[in-house]
């Protein structure tokens, strides 16, 4: 018996059939391991992270995109609350508030409970005048991976708010965001209702270059709550208290971190205020402080513990008040021009007072 081969029209018209059963249908396609929307479709990234808050779905980002929010989903959110199990990947891709928006909000908010991972993305351009968290808040879990936060712009905590919540970056970075107030990059806080600390947890990447305008914190602002650094770069942010790193009540563990050329009034790297801070093989150095505290200013019972770290070559001293910080010396013998403000109290509601 002779067979025959047909692999004309009849292959064709499969391969055809083949073809369109690949293509994704509407704006979002699902496929295995997620949803993947295409560039710049907001209608169809929000409907995405609808349905992932509801099965823990993943949705992938297209590459090299911008997704740019002209109006908010909620009050003050760009997109819908993160409120199940939610993961967004993206490669060189942005998610940002557009300039010319009339409205302002931030762009994500994960509330209590939420679970928000980040992949690869820039988040920027958030913009809240009157409250906090211009990039981000955070009250449940968000996880920050290769991810950069910049350019955003709020009252308090410009870059990102975390309230009682779990923030974890792993070689992330926070640059460029401006507080009119406090927390210029990140505000660490606790939530007062849920008597719940804040807790940062930072491996590599860095802060950069944030500030915090009329307060306190310009790359870190640590109230009540705990923050660990493990070889990040804090440089280059300013506050008139704690450019670096400002803490009330906090406790912080710096590991091969380096706090360099931030500026503030008092405590330009690090102001320690009622707080606890351990540095474990860390620098700070090349700080500039207008009145006292050029590398570290430690006040009302605070201590600061030096392990095979160096608190080095900033201004006017290294270590204020003299004698504050074990181990750190200051090389001019100058005695600091200011002790700072005064000692904080807490008022009646609560709230915390620096």
């Amino acid at each position: 018996m002779k067979i025959t081969s047909r692999s004309g029209p009849v292959m064709a018209a499969v391969g055809v059939g083949l073809s369109i059963a690949v293509l994704p249908v509407g704006p979002a396609s699902a496929a295995a391991g997620g949803t993947h929307v295409r560039c710049n479709d907001i209608t169809a990234l929000k409907n995405a992270i609808t349905q992932a808050n509801a099965d823990g779905g993943r949705i992938t980002l297209a590459s090299h995109c911008t997704y740019t929010l002209t109006a908010a989903d909620n009050p003050d959110d760009g997109l819908p609350e993160i409120t199940g199990n939610v993961t967004i990947t993206g490669r060189d891709t942005t998610v940002r508030r557009a300039p010319n928006a009339t409205q302002d909000f931030r762009i994500f908010h994960v509330v209590s409970g939420g679970n928000l991972t980040l992949n690869s993305l820039t988040v920027s351009g958030g913009r809240l005048a009157d409250t906090a968290g211009g990039g981000i808040w955070n009250s449940g879990t968000t996880n920050l991976n290769r991810t950069t936060i910049k350019d955003n712009r709020a009252r308090t905590s410009a870059g990102i708010h975390n309230v009682g919540g779990r923030l974890n970056l792993d070689r992330s970075t926070v640059e460029r965001n401006t507080a009119t107030q406090n927390g210029g990059g990140i505000q660490n806080g606790r939530n007062e209702i849920a008597q719940q600390p804040g807790t940062v947890t930072m491996k590599g990447g860095a802060l950069l270059n944030n500030r915090a305008l009329a307060d306190s914190g310009g790359g870190l602002e640590n109230l009540r709550s705990t923050a660990n650094l493990d070889s990040v770069e804090v440089k280059g942010n300013t506050a008139p208290r704690g450019g670096g790193i400002n803490q009330f009540a906090g406790t912080l563990h710096l590991k091969s971190t380096t706090l360099s050329e931030n500026i503030a009034v008092t405590g330009a790297g690090l102001r320690n205020s009622f707080s606890t801070a351990t540095l474990d093989r860390s620098l700070i150095t090349r700080n500039t402080a207008i009145t006292a505290g050029g590398g570290i200013f430690n006040e009302n019972s605070s201590s600061v513990a030096l392990t095979a770290s160096k608190v080095i070559r900033n201004r006017p001293d290294n270590c204020s008040p003299a004698g504050s910080v074990p181990g750190c010396t200051d090389p001019t013998g100058t005695p600091p021009a200011s002790q700072g403000p005064p000692p904080a109290k807490d008022s009646k509601d609560g709230k915390v007072r620096k």
